[in-house]
């Protein structure tokens, strides 16, 4: 099956102790749509000013993504970010945020694409993800992903969307904001009982965790010698964990488990380059290799040893 992605198209200024680059490509739709574009057919709803030039669009329409629901405005500029981190990778400040053409965003799926049986909204305001949520026809599968600014700026419009969404994707600090336990486990069932089927609590270097109504799963990130840019890991993680569950075209216990260690070593490889460049040469074989090596790394044999 095809996935649709709603989200940004951006471009950052990142900095980090190694390096620092000026204007890459980013944004949540794009690293989440270069991803998934390795598990199954990608249809990408964005916006971008004219300073999205062509050879940016080459970098998504070389991984084969549908680019028909990237709206171009003329004589607007493209959503823009600044950020740096320390020496700490899972910490970060941003520096500038100029939402641009992204301030007056407002997705409109294509007809054709609203019978897509996968749907991942990345990090953008609630209202407007309950709105594409609207378009898409009975039976989609949905994803979405959000934000502090979102769970403190807008909580109604989150708990009406939480009643709609299938799956919910939050870090650990978020699911202790939205849900007000301190405990991920409590925090987790918590959530669920606001309406997802499907909560995953991602928590960096530590792995990530997932839970349904009768089911617990985590797996441990994938280890790196080097960090060079955590920017996108989150959402490569659920573009490629709801690619995985396009790609099988269900969603059941074993699906699930499949889809988190996929979006384990999604994100792994986001970090070892800057922007996007690691996912642009990324192939359907590094992604099987890496998640072969995870799970030779948590296989244990279970009979008793003399």
């Amino acid at each position: 099956m095809s996935i649709v992605i709603v989200g940004s198209v951006a471009f950052d200024t990142i900095e980090t102790p190694q390096e620092r680059v000026e204007r890459a490509i980013g944004g949540s739709a794009t690293y989440s749509s270069m991803i998934a574009s390795l598990f199954c057919p990608v249809k990408l709803v964005g916006v971008v000013g004219e300073d999205f030039r062509a050879e940016h669009r080459a970098v998504l329409e070389a991984k084969g993504i549908d680019l028909e629901g990237l709206e171009t405005v003329e004589g607007g500029k493209t959503f823009f970010w600044e950020g740096r981190y320390g020496a700490d990778p899972n910490e970060r400040d941003t520096l500038v945020t100029e939402l641009n053409v992204f301030e007056t965003f407002k997705p409109v799926l294509p007809e054709s694409w609203r019978g897509s049986g996968f749907l991942f909204l990345g990090n953008i305001d609630p209202d407007l993800q309950i709105d594409v949520l609207d378009q898409m026809k009975e039976g989609t599968v949905s994803g979405c992903d959000t934000m502090n600014f979102w769970i403190e700026g807008k909580p109604e419009s989150l708990r009406r969307l939480l009643s709609k969404v299938d799956i919910l994707f939050v870090n650990d600090g978020e699911a202790r904001q939205i849900s007000g336990e301190s405990n991920l486990l409590h925090a987790g069932k918590a959530i669920l009982e606001m309406g997802p089927s499907v909560v995953v609590i991602k928590k960096g270097e530590h792995g990530a965790m997932l839970m349904t109504g009768d089911m617990k799963f985590i797996t441990p990130a994938f280890p790196l010698e080097s960090v060079m840019d955590p920017t996108g890991a989150g959402d490569t993680f659920a573009g490629g964990f709801m690619a995985c569950l396009a790609a099988a075209g269900k969603v059941d216990s074993e699906s699930l488990k499949r889809a988190m260690v996929y979006g384990t070593v999604s994100a792994s490889f986001t970090c070892e380059q800057f922007s996007v460049e690691r996912l642009k040469n990324l192939s359907s074989d590094d992604i099987k290799k890496r998640f072969n090596e995870l799970m030779a790394m948590v296989r244990v044999d279970d009979e008793a040893q003399d």
